[in-house]
């Protein structure tokens, strides 16, 4: 069987230590293309992976005969270079937040159903596996029902990760359109939507931009979210967490609790109200202070969904609702008033 082709468009951080080595650790996908404006970058990451390197994404997309895309550009590229993907024939891996607004995320769903193909936005919360145990405790009615939760993820900020440092657009909000609740808080709403298997219907927001200098968008947010079945709990990022990454999730249910990724050496642990407590050891969350050495799941499982023609973990649907929580405390924040879902 001919092997699936692939093109990554943007050579940025999250393409160097997560979609190119993943593609390339899999045996039914050839890296065709790669794309960046910094002509050094695409020259480099195309010399490591046998690539044809390109400056134009438009390029690359059509000349280099790839069958899927992905989308590691900054956030307001993510909805034009997928949408002109899409209409070209591609599927689509998009990097999150999938958009910078309504109009952009139904956009990306319409033209990838117009064009019959696949549309992934590339949650990897989802995969891990200490988040895939915990929705099924709850799904099998271990916890009993559940009340509340309290869920964040914060760093020392993007000069830490992204390949431009300290002149990253992560920090510009004509690129970036949003900040810590767009790199890292919309992680943190799609995966707690995913483990309770509940949808939220009300968001209330209190956002600052007060750690970090040359930087025009948020850095420290705090939101607490209702969901349809009247669990409350909030979810905060951050990157103003100086001294390492918190990733924690904290569930707090009618039998018991479960603490995930809020230890050093168990991944979860459960505690129930008889007493009892099981401590899961799952394998450490990916995060970026291990440079990603452990694969996301994200693009095995993206590659698996085109061969097999399944339907993403995190379609352009799911992407969309994570996105809307995030707009939603976005708004809250400059009314000053809850938002509705």
């Amino acid at each position: 069987m001919s092997k699936l082709k692939v093109a990554v468009i943007g050579c940025g951080s999250i393409a160097i230590h997560r979609h190119l080595p993943e593609y390339a650790s899999n045996d039914s996908v050839d890296i065709v293309a790669v794309c960046d404006i910094v002509e050094e970058r695409a020259q480099k990451s195309a010399e490591k992976y046998g690539a044809q390197a390109y400056t134009d994404y438009k390029q690359a997309i059509t000349e280099s005969g790839a069958d899927l895309v992905s989308v590691c550009l900054p956030n307001y590229l993510h909805a034009p270079v997928s949408i002109f993907a899409a209409e070209n024939g591609k599927h689509v891996l998009c990097e999150k937040p999938m958009a910078t607004s309504d109009e952009e995320a139904q956009q990306m769903i319409a033209a990838s159903e117009r064009a019959g193909k696949k549309l992934m936005v590339a949650h990897n919360q989802r995969f891990v596996a200490s988040h895939q145990k915990a929705r099924e405790i709850i799904a099998n009615g271990e916890l009993g029902n559940i009340y509340s939760f309290r869920t964040t993820f914060g760093h020392g900020g993007p000069e830490g990760w992204s390949i431009d440092g300290a002149n990253s657009w992560f920090f510009r909000k004509k690129e970036a359109f949003i900040g810590a609740l767009g790199d890292l808080g919309v992680h943190k709403a799609d995966v707690i939507r995913y483990v309770l298997g509940t949808e939220f219907v009300e968001v209330a927001s209190m956002i600052e931009s007060s750690a970090k200098e040359n930087s025009d968008v948020d850095d420290q947010a705090v939101t607490i979210l209702r969901s349809e079945n009247g669990v409350i709990g909030t979810l905060t990022a951050s990157w103003a967490y100086k001294r390492g990454e918190d990733n924690s999730t904290v569930i707090y249910g009618e039998k018991g609790n479960l603490r995930l990724e809020d230890d050093p050496d168990y991944s979860l642990i459960a505690t129930f109200t008889d007493g009892s407590r099981v401590n899961y050891e799952l394998g450490k969350i990916q995060t970026n202070d291990n440079g990603g050495q452990n694969s996301s799941g994200v693009v095995d499982h993206f590659v698996d969904c085109v061969l097999n023609d399944k339907q993403p973990l995190i379609d352009g649907e799911e992407g969309y609702k994570s996105l809307k929580i995030i707009l939603a405390a976005l708004e809250s924040n400059e009314t000053k008033k809850n938002v509705s879902l």
